[in-house]
C-alpha cells in the first residue's frame, strides 16, 4: 500500500500585468498539463488579436473579456499531480477592480506564489503604497497563507537586461 498523496492549493498573486497568468500557463505547459497543439492554437488566436505574447495566459484566461482586455477577471483553477502531491493552481486577478475574486482564490490557498515584475516602473508601481504587490502579500498573510514564494518576472526588461544592480 502506497502512501496517500497530499493535496495542496497554490494561489498565484501579484500586481496587474506582472505576468501571473503567463507564468502559470507556461508552468502548466512545461509540466505536461497541456499539449503543444493547444498552445499553438492559442498562439495563433492571440496573434490574430494582436496579443501574441498571451498564448500561455490563455491556458487560464478563458473569458472573452479577459482575452480582449488582456487581464484576468475571475480566478482560474488548474489541477495536476506530482509523485507526492495533488496540486491545484489558482490563478488570481491582479487588477484592483477584481480584488474580491483575488480574495476568494487566496482564501482557498495553502501557499502562494507572489509574482513581482522587475521592469523599470513596474516593480515600483506594484510595491508602492497603492500597489497590488503590497496589497496581495498583506491579504494573503491576513487570510492565513504563511508560505510564500516570490517569483521575479520580466527580468529581461530591466536596463540593461538581467541587471544585477537592479536587484541589489
Amino acid at each position: 500500500m502506497g502512501k496517500e498523496k497530499i493535496h495542496i492549493n497554490i494561489v498565484v498573486i501579484g500586481h496587474v500585468d506582472s505576468g501571473k497568468s503567463t507564468t502559470t500557463g507556461h508552468l502548466i505547459y512545461k509540466c505536461g498539463g497541456i499539449d503543444k497543439r493547444t498552445i499553438e492554437k492559442f498562439e495563433k488566436e492571440a496573434q490574430e488579436m494582436g496579443k501574441g505574447s498571451f498564448k500561455y495566459a490563455w491556458v487560464l484566461d478563458k473569458l472573452k473579456a479577459e482575452r480582449e482586455r488582456g487581464i484576468t477577471i475571475d480566478i482560474a483553477l488548474w489541477k495536476f499531480e506530482t509523485a507526492k502531491y495533488y496540486v491545484t493552481i489558482i490563478d488570481a486577478p491582479g487588477h484592483r477592480d477584481f480584488i474580491k475574486n483575488m480574495i476568494t482564490g487566496t482564501s482557498q490557498a495553502d501557499c502562494a506564489v507572489l509574482i513581482v515584475a522587475a521592469g523599470t516602473g513596474e516593480f515600483e508601481a506594484g510595491i508602492s503604497k497603492n500597489g497590488q504587490t503590497r496589497e496581495h502579500a498583506l491579504l494573503a498573510f491576513t487570510l492565513g497563507v504563511k508560505q510564500l514564494i516570490v517569483g521575479v518576472n520580466k527580468m529581461d526588461s530591466t536596463e540593461p537586461a538581467y541587471s544585477e544592480s537592479r536587484f541589489e
